[in-house]
Parts: C-alpha cells; structure tokens; sequence
C-alpha cells in the first residue's frame, strides 16, 4: 500500500503538538484522493469510489472519512476544475500575447466541459443549481480579464462580452464525448476567431 493512509509515520518531537502528524497525514489523504478522482472522472463511465481508494492505495474507509459519498467527492473534483481554469487566466496572460492567451485558455475549457458535464449528471438538481451559480462568477471574471487585455492590445473586438463567451462555451458540456473530441477544437477556433478584432 502507497502512503495513502491516515496513521502518521515516523517519530514526533516531544515539543509538536500531538495532532500535527496525524493531520498533515490526512491532508495529504485528502490530496491524493482529489488528484486520483480528477482523473479517474475523466475516463469513460461514472466515477466509482472504490476505483478512486484503489488508484490512491488507501482503503475505501479512509476515503469515506473525507468524503462520505460520491456526490461529495464529485462536488469538490468540480470546485477544484473551476478553480484551476480560473487561476489559468493571468498565468497565460503573462507569458503570451492577449489573444494566444486568450485560445489556450480555451483549450483549457474543453476539458473544464467535460467534467462539468460528468459532475451535474451525477449529482442532486439542487447541488448543481448551486454548483453553477457560485462558479459563474469566478469563470466570468477570468473571461474579463482576458477579453479587457484583447481589447487594451486591440486584438480582441470592442463589443465582445463576457456574456456572449460564456453562453458560448456552455453549450461544450451539452456534447457526449465523441463529439467533443470531434467538434470541440473547431468550435472553440470558430469562436476565438469570432473574437478576434477586424484588421483595418
């Protein structure tokens, strides 16, 4: 078994505290049970817990400590995409031009789709009501962001709203998986070239 597990290990100073290892343990736990799931949801079919215990090394009672049921899991796996994908916007942007930063980004979204869409199948009609109303902020101030440096560098068109890219893109979740491969990557170039400001 992998170092997934809940007991700590190795030898605590007298002067630590008696919880620090234990909880440093578990967090990494928590981590490793995260990083298995965001990729496991990502495979064909429904997330099984018992596959994400397996691919962490750890028995399915210490997932179930963190993570009481699967719409549990599925909920953080989907906070932790939309945080990524957002935090993704100003690192692009530093390292390329507005409208490159603005395509891989896109790039990005393809895969934030997927599991989004894996994510609000899953679970209660409540919990993705939820879900979208509190990521809809965050994803829309990322497309700010990179739609406000376009428009400053004059490469992204004047009236192009946040709105118009998020009613967009939102539609990517609505396709199964063959045709987000297939369609996908047109689509998204279909729409950053609609983005992209007429040259004089």
């Amino acid at each position: 078994m992998s170092g997934c597990s809940d007991q700590p290990s190795g030898h605590v100073s007298a002067s630590a505290p008696s919880g620090t290892p234990r909880r440093a343990d578990a967090q990494l736990n928590r981590e490793r049970i995260l990083t298995a799931a965001r990729v496991l949801v990502r495979e064909p079919g429904e997330l099984k817990l018992n596959a994400v215990a397996k691919a962490c090394g750890i028995g399915q009672g210490t997932l179930y400590r963190h993570f009481p049921t699967r719409e549990d899991l599925l909920v953080e796996v989907y906070r932790q995409e939309v945080d990524d994908l957002v935090a993704a916007a100003p690192r692009l942007l530093a390292r390329h031009q507005p409208a490159d930063a603005l395509a891989a980004w896109f790039d990005r979204v393809a895969a934030y789709a997927r599991v989004k869409r894996d994510v609000f199948a899953a679970v209660e009609a409540a919990t993705w009501r939820d879900l979208a109303a509190h990521s809809l902020g965050p994803i829309g101030e990322a497309v700010e962001l990179l739609l406000a440096a376009g428009r400053a560098a004059g490469t992204i068109r004047a009236d192009a709203e946040v709105r118009d890219v998020i009613v967009l893109i939102s539609w990517l979740s609505r396709l199964d998986d063959a045709e987000l491969d297939a369609r996908g990557p047109r689509l998204l170039a279909i729409l950053i070239d609609g983005l992209r400001a007429s040259r004089p």
